[in-house]
């Protein structure tokens, strides 16, 4: 399997070869150990060890003392520079999407909330509260607040799975833009029990204003895990948030 009389080093060899394989997806299910590699390949500890830290460094597989070495989970890539959901993003991955609904009902704004929509504090919402999952993986907590003249229909609609547009659009709501922001947080020990992160993983904060033309019909904050997301931009933007939301969170 290996040339040695090649001038590329064994380890390098080996380090190919499992490329393909992991490519292929024939180690999804197990990733050798390092015995496993050294007997497989018929080379030293220390070469399949080389081998191996390759693959860690270009993300290809994380390495963790007590659990081995596994085959890193898909980071979904989302471009910025048009109207998205992750739903569809998910599917394009091929992975399996889902939600757990964890609130779905009426509420009166607060006055904050009520500020993203021009409207009195009081305004009657619907609230829409989702863990979204990436396989078996949580990998989003969403929370969306939007006026009940367009969105009272959603409460007795199946949650499960898809995207909020999509029932919107069949009502008739069609989203056609709007803005986000984007930083990095720390999560709170909630967030970080609901998308079950490993230590010293960060999330991103997403807040979305979701325009129907120039109505705004959901308020979104999200946290998504930030070692399964990877958000692109790309230039020229075509929309911005306004002037007050540029400066930052407030």
């Amino acid at each position: 399997m290996l040339d040695r009389s090649s001038p590329l080093p064994l380890w390098a060899q080996v380090a190919d070869d499992l490329r393909r394989r992991l490519a292929a997806g024939e180690l999804d299910a197990h990733f050798p150990t390092d015995d496993e590699l050294t007997l497989e390949f018929g080379v030293s500890r220390q070469t399949a060890r080389e081998a191996v830290r390759h693959l860690v460094a270009e993300g290809l597989v994380v390495r963790e003392r007590g659990r081995g070495t596994t085959v890193a989970p898909t980071v979904l890539e989302q471009p910025l520079h048009s109207l998205y959901s992750l739903a569809s993003t998910l599917r394009a991955s091929g992975l399996a999407e889902r939600s757990e609904v964890l609130a779905s009902h009426r509420l009166a704004a607060t006055e904050e909330v009520a500020a993203r929509f021009g409207a009195a504090k009081g305004t009657e919402l619907v609230y829409v509260e989702r863990l979204r999952f990436a396989g078996t993986e949580p990998i989003s907590w969403d929370r969306s607040w939007m006026p009940a003249e367009h969105a009272a229909r959603l409460l007795e609609a199946d949650l499960s799975s898809g995207s909020l547009y999509e029932l919107l659009a069949s009502y008739g709501v069609r989203v056609t833009g709007g803005w986000e922001r984007i930083r990095p947080v720390v999560p709170d020990p909630r967030a970080r029990k609901l998308l079950q992160l490993p230590a010293r993983t960060a999330v991103f904060s997403i807040e979305r204003l979701a325009l129907a033309g120039e109505t705004p019909v959901e308020w979104r904050t999200s946290l998504v895990r930030g070692d399964r997301y990877s958000l692109v931009a790309q230039w020229p933007a075509h929309a911005q948030p306004p002037a007050a939301d540029r400066a930052g969170p407030e």
